[in-house]
């Protein structure tokens, strides 16, 4: 009986055989190359046209054979006929067995030629991927070099960073001393420039405030004179509305208790004027009176009082000075005199004016037709019985609000009781201001002012030598005027 085989022995022969068939792998490996060749060359697969090949020697080597069969009298007898029927076919299928044979050797050279050019083209692979692989080598061998000189520029600026910082330094240190004047000198520069600009700041703020203060303290004061002048007007107002209401309820009083205990007059006292001596008047008051333009300029005064009025009557226009005026500004106005002389001068200046006694004309206006009356050295003409009916006259004719204007020589003044008031011969009396100032009062007229006007001293230098307070009591305006508005 054999000895049972041991394990180590076992594994040897699985060794020895794995080897043998390892080997026999390699050698056709060798002779028919597969795969690829180097360089991502995939080589062409034999293997299958190899295997068709031994194929085709196969069946041209069993051209003409016979099948063999089982033993016997009747099979050898097929065997013989099979085997005459081979003999007698041969010459016939002689030469499609050479076209085989010599198919299956060209087939078996291209084969060949085919595995020596894949043997080529292994061996050219091997020489790339040999190739490819020293320049990989080369390669990595100049990166690193690259790198090497890298490291080496970088060190190389790194030292010229530090030289350049190096010189930077020792240059700022050479130049610190001076750089530090001149910056001291900037810097002293830029503190005067910025305290500059502060007090010009400052200057500005305080001019923007005082500006600000001061229209503030305008629009305050402007404010306190509108409300002023409002304050003002609404007084004067109330003042006119009072004083009119008083003095109609003491006329009504007084008409009721003292006209009742009046009798009638026995007869009609004269209202107009007394006729003067037949003599030149115009020449008269050129002589005693002044010249048109001395005139028109002293009653220049009562323009602005006049302004924005209607209807204007001057009573007793004389040479129509105060019609001039009030023409030149556009105000209507119209005149009334008793002298015919004076009448047709005005008319033939281009003035509205007429002959008309003053309290006839007064009569035939409708009351309130007026809103302006100007009277000017006419009073003092009248006789004193008849200067308060020709002021309530003329208040009547204004309408509330209208101005009445009366002139006349103030007996104020030494200078005109003793020569200025007795040189025309048609004068009656002279009417102080406080006289006539009361007369218009009665006669519904409030708002009085009394003005006064023409120093004596103008026409009688010789005053002067008085003592001051003296001559304005005694010898002050030789003319004086009353303006009153309707109640």
């Amino acid at each position: 009986m054999p000895a049972e085989s041991s394990p180590d022995r076992d594994g040897a022969m699985t060794e020895e055989l794995t080897a043998v068939i390892q080997e026999i792998r390699d050698r056709v490996r060798a002779r028919y190359p597969e795969g690829t060749a180097g360089a991502g060359a995939v080589l062409p697969d034999l293997l299958p046209i190899l295997h068709e090949r031994d194929a085709a020697e196969a069946k041209v080597a069993a051209i003409g054979t016979v099948n063999p069969r089982p033993g016997g009298a009747l099979n050898s007898l097929i065997q013989s006929v099979k085997k005459l029927v081979a003999r007698l076919l041969d010459w016939h299928v002689r030469d499609q067995v050479e076209f085989n044979r010599a198919l299956v050797r060209s087939l078996g050279a291209v084969l060949d030629a085919l595995n020596e050019n894949n043997r080529a083209l292994s061996a050219l692979g091997a020489r790339d991927e040999a190739l490819l692989k020293s320049l990989d080598e080369t390669r990595q061998a100049l990166e690193a070099l690259g790198a090497g000189h890298e490291a080496m520029v970088s060190r190389l600026e790194a030292v010229g960073a530090r030289l350049e910082e190096l010189l930077e330094v020792r240059d700022i240190r050479s130049h610190w001393a001076q750089w530090r004047v001149e910056w001291e000198r900037k810097l002293d520069q830029l503190e005067r420039h910025f305290f500059r600009n502060v007090a010009e700041l400052n200057g500005a703020f305080q001019h923007r405030a005082t500006m600000l203060e001061s229209n503030l303290n305008e629009t305050t004061r402007l404010q306190h004179s509108d409300f002023l002048a409002a304050l003002w007007k609404g007084i004067r107002e109330t003042r006119t509305e009072l004083e009119r209401l008083i003095h109609a309820e003491l006329r009504l009083v007084r008409q009721r208790a003292v006209l009742p205990q009046l009798a009638p007059p026995a007869a009609a006292t004269s209202r107009t004027p007394a006729a003067g001596p037949p003599i030149d008047w115009l020449h008269f008051a050129a002589r005693f009176r002044g010249s048109e333009e001395y005139v028109r300029e002293r009653q220049r005064f009562y323009l602005p009082h006049f302004k924005g009025c209607r209807q204007v009557l001057d009573l007793g226009c004389g040479r129509g000075e105060f019609l001039e005026l009030l023409q030149e500004e556009e105000i209507p106005v119209r005149g009334i005199d008793l002298s015919a002389e004076c009448v047709a001068l005005c008319r033939a200046k281009g003035l509205d004016a007429e002959v008309a006694d003053l309290f006839s004309y007064l009569d035939a206006l409708t009351d309130g037709a007026l809103d302006g009356i100007f009277c000017a050295q006419v009073i003092e003409h009248l006789p004193p019985a008849s200067l308060p009916e020709m002021l309530r006259l003329a208040a009547a004719k204004l309408a509330p609000g209208g101005l009445l204007a009366v002139e006349t020589p103030n007996p104020e003044c030494l200078a005109i009781l003793t020569s200025h008031f007795y040189l025309d011969p048609t004068h009656h009396h002279p009417i102080p201001p406080l006289l006539l100032s009361f007369y218009l009062e009665e006669s519904g007229m409030g708002e009085l002012e009394i003005h006064r006007f023409a120093p004596a001293a103008e026409s009688m230098p010789a005053l002067n030598l008085l003592p001051a307070e003296f001559r304005e009591a005694f010898f002050g305006a030789l003319d004086y005027a009353v303006l009153g508005r309707r109640l």
